[in-house]
């Protein structure tokens, strides 16, 4: 598969995520026990704690899609890591909506409460870019093309992932039934 088609199919299915988000959070209903205990902490109620936790989160699904990535390095089973990245990004998905939907404050805090819990996100995207820009070459003649495609693929994954993140968590709003 060509990396521009892995591009091309991640965003198609990111875009259909994001349009049947509405269809997504009523699957995961208002009475799940996760939204249920984030919405009865008075801690998750503040929108820095409970950005930071987003924050955290997002950490925390990042370093373990790259630890399975690490462990998946010394099998040699082909195609894995592609089904690895699906499960990653639903269950990013998964968990964005959850916080969306316990969230009870202002849709202003909302939006700070996305703004800082995406940006981690962000951080590792300034952080591939500056590698990317400091990138030299161990030995003389090493040829830094493909850790240059690496690089260039993981800022876009994590623009994505910055912006899928903010969208979901801090762009949704609820509807006020009257």
């Amino acid at each position: 598969m060509s990396f521009t088609l892995i591009l091309l199919i991640g965003f198609i299915g990111v875009v259909i995520i994001q349009s049947k988000k509405n269809q997504l959070s009523l699957m995961i209903g208002e009475n799940h026990k996760l939204v249920l205990k984030l919405k009865n902490s008075s801690w998750f109620q503040i929108y820095w704690k409970a950005g930071f936790f987003l924050f955290i989160l997002n950490a925390a699904l990042f370093c373990l899609t790259i630890s399975i990535f690490i462990i998946l390095g010394f099998l040699i089973i082909p195609y894995i890591h592609l089904l690895v990245m699906v499960m990653a990004v639903i269950g990013s998905f998964f968990f964005w909506i959850i916080v969306n939907m316990a969230w009870q404050g202002t849709n202003g805090n909302r939006l700070k409460l996305s703004i800082i819990g995406s940006s981690f996100y962000a951080i590792v995207s300034f952080l591939f870019i500056y590698w990317l820009i400091t990138l030299k070459p161990t030995y003389e003649g090493e040829d830094m093309f493909m850790s240059s495609i690496g690089l260039l693929f993981g800022i876009i994954v994590s623009m994505v992932a910055f912006i899928s993140c903010l969208i979901t968590t801090g762009l949704t709003f609820k509807r006020k039934v009257s």
